[in-house]
């Protein structure tokens, strides 16, 4: 095709051809720290780094705002009772793009574009912490999970990249 602009999937691509190169070969699918991690899909965050993680050590859990949804709860389950994590870190972050949102606002102006209003949440929030908070309280009391006893929320500055936790009170 003439004029066919590369884009930035070709250049990951071409990343991951590299990674395949100097690929270590396969990790065990069971995580070696026993933990998992749910945290916002920002792209700011790097789970790795933040936690001094490699590949092969934690699950990752991410979607916007880091919230514990029904999808999160049913990984967490399976990576509990299939795949041997024992506890939780529910990290959200600073200048999250959910953090104050107008979640009526978003779904009328979605409903008024499309002509149809979108099946579910988006889980706008106003209080950072009381998310946390939250989010601690959902994991802690889901029936199926049989590990709830190390469960901890964070909130990550990612304007310093400093790391606080957040307790129940």
């Amino acid at each position: 095709m003439k004029g066919l602009v590369s884009s930035v999937i070709d250049e990951l691509l071409g990343n991951a051809a590299a990674h395949e190169a100097d690929f270590e070969g396969p990790r065990a699918v069971v995580p070696a720290k026993h933990v998992a991690i749910v945290t916002c899909m920002d792209s700011r965050l790097d789970n790795f780094r933040i936690f001094g993680l490699d590949s092969g050590e934690a699950h990752i859990l991410r979607n916007a705002g880091g919230l514990v949804t029904d999808d999160v709860l049913r990984s967490l389950v399976l990576s509990q009772r299939l795949l041997q994590t024992r506890e939780v870190i529910l990290m959200h972050h600073t200048n999250c793009g959910l953090h104050g949102t107008d979640e009526q606002a978003l779904r009328s102006a979605i409903t008024a574009e499309t002509g149809e209003a979108p099946p579910y949440a988006f889980g706008a929030f106003t209080d950072l912490d009381g998310a946390v908070r939250n989010a601690i309280v959902r994991v802690r009391e889901h029936p199926f999970l049989p590990h709830r006893d190390r469960v901890r929320g964070f909130v990550y500055e990612v304007e310093t990249g400093h790391l606080r936790e957040v307790k129940l009170t």
